[in-house]
């Protein structure tokens, strides 16, 4: 089989196209034909060598699937060769998603959504399951509640706009205005425009200087100690970046927030959470370009220096079967 292969850290042509051998399911795995994935900050973070203590190379690298199940290892019960499944493999334990072939554990893996392509479910299972865990499984988003969401025009805040909506909250978002539109549509109930006004103003203004239930970090920098100012008493803000830079939280302490920290974990409850999402039109892919997999450097450039392209939004996916 042909995957990308990364044969050390650091700049998009440490990756080469290689033909090695298509795995074997053992018990209780599954292979997979991998028809698709898709690009992540991730896994430019894993490529530059973010996490190199945590990968021994050359490694397969890549974190969103969508594929059919070729052949089912001993022991699987819930799936059978045919089956179209969509998951994201397991973060630093084994080969990624960027080959032809992949093996999984079934208890990871869910039944690909039957109303879009295999190019459009594997822009969900990473950054969709992300934003899952952040809103339902940390924050416990409840109907008629606020949250705050940094980036949303960027790959996890997409579908956590459309998610919060779905769960019945008031969205607030900070993005450029080049993308306001784009967001209202998504279902984004307040957009502030980041580049020419003060979110921390903003949001008091909006609420009433009550502020907001719950803010959701995807962007870092000092976004977890500003973010204190525009909570509201018992609020909660949930990040899933990894900031070694300490942050003074007195503003939070005095609203008596708790903080969540998010690396996001697989399974397949919350992946068949998406697909009824997904299925009844309440969770929607957006997919900006496509690449084949022997253009893996391109799609990581891309997406790893978006800033300088102030259109660019959503999801960049992988064609890898046919």
């Amino acid at each position: 089989m042909k995957a990308a292969v990364l044969n050390g850290f650091g700049p998009v042509d440490k990756f080469e196209i290689l033909e090695i051998p298509i795995p074997t399911p053992g018990p209780g795995e599954v292979l997979v034909k991998v028809m698709a994935t898709s690009v992540n900050p991730l896994d430019f973070q894993v490529r530059r060598g973010d996490y190199k203590n945590e990968l021994q190379l050359p490694v397969i690298t890549g974190h969103d699937i969508s594929g059919v199940i070729v052949e089912t290892g001993t022991g699987v019960k819930n799936f059978r060769a045919g089956d179209e499944v969509y998951y994201t493999p397991e973060i630093f334990k084994g080969q990624g998603s960027y080959a032809e072939y992949h093996c999984a554990n079934e208890s990871i893996i869910a039944r690909k959504p039957e109303n879009i392509n295999h190019i459009e479910a594997a822009t969900f299972p990473l950054a969709a399951g992300t934003a899952w865990e952040m809103l339902y499984t940390r924050a416990q988003l409840k109907i008629n509640q606020t949250v705050l969401i940094h980036g949303g025009a960027g790959g996890v805040g997409i579908p956590t706009i459309q998610l919060a909506k779905a769960m019945g909250a008031t969205v607030y978002t900070t993005a450029r205005s080049v993308h306001h539109a784009f967001l209202k549509e998504l279902g984004a109930d307040h957009i502030i425009d980041y580049e020419k006004e003060n979110y921390i103003d903003k949001i008091l203004a909006l609420t009433a200087n009550r502020g907001v239930d719950v803010v959701i970090d995807t962007i870092g920098g000092n976004t977890l100690s500003e973010s204190g100012k525009v909570l509201s008493q018992m609020g909660q803000v949930v990040t899933l970046v990894d900031i070694e830079t300490p942050q003074n939280l007195i503003h939070a302490w005095g609203k008596n927030a708790t903080y969540h920290f998010v690396f996001t974990r697989q399974n397949r409850n919350k992946l068949d959470e998406l697909t009824r999402l997904i299925e009844s039109g309440k969770l929607k892919p957006v997919l900006t370009k496509v690449f084949p997999l022997q253009e893996i450097a391109k799609a990581h450039s891309l997406l790893e220096f978006k800033d300088s392209d102030k259109n660019f939004y959503g999801k960049i996916g992988i064609r890898v079967g046919d």
